[in-house]
């Protein structure tokens, strides 16, 4: 069996990557397909659930695993911590599990190099006035909070460059299609060709 590919996907806040990522593992059809859920010293939301969503810590628990070198990447966003257990993540690329992380570029950028395969893809709004849309509507955050979040969807958008897909989050149900369609590709490429039908390829050569 190929080794899993790990997916990182990025966004600026409100750009719809959370439901993106939950609608893509919904169906549950897909048994080689997870998403890895980060460690963040932020405070839970509504509806979150510890472990699911993200393990909730605090940040002297943070910076103890940081110290130890757990996490695959780690960043700061808005004042809170995240990261990614690099054991977890590794384990599963080992048994052939693709791995989907959310997080922003900073996390996107360490990663890159460091695990291979990567694919990285970056969820961008169709317009500004959406996203300011997007997050007023969600009610999860005030007004000044808000205002901060759009001062930094600009500087976070101007990382795209970096991405190696990007998917524009106007209509819901095509940016879930092309986010499937990035997945079946990168399946069907050589490498995961030949290590999954190893086989086959040595008996499609065997002289007659």
């Amino acid at each position: 069996m190929a080794r899993g590919t790990l997916y990182t996907i990025s966004a600026p806040s409100g750009a719809g990557k959370t439901s993106l990522v939950h609608a893509l593992l919904k169906d549950k059809q897909d048994a080689l397909l997870c998403v890895s859920v980060s460690h963040t010293t932020r405070p839970r939301r509504p509806g979150e659930v510890d472990g699911v969503n993200y393990h909730f810590v605090s940040k002297d628990v943070f910076t103890a695993m940081q110290a130890q070198n757990k996490f695959l990447e780690s960043a700061e966003v808005f004042g809170n911590l995240y990261g990614t257990s690099q054991d977890w993540v590794q384990t599963q690329l080992d048994q052939g599990i693709d791995v989907i992380l959310e997080i922003d570029w900073q996390g996107a950028e360490q990663v890159r190099g460091r695990i291979t395969p990567n694919k990285s893809i970056f969820i961008l709004p169709p317009s500004l006035q959406c996203l300011l849309e997007r997050l007023t509507n969600r009610a999860q955050d005030d007004v000044d909070t808000i205002k901060r979040r759009m001062r930094e969807a600009k500087d976070e958008i101007s990382h795209y460059e970096a991405a190696d897909y990007l998917v524009i989050n106007d209509n819901f149900d095509t940016a879930l299609e092309d986010l499937r369609a990035i997945i079946r590709a990168s399946r069907l490429e050589r490498r995961q060709q030949f290590e999954n039908n190893t086989a086959l390829l040595q008996a499609l050569l065997e002289n007659p």
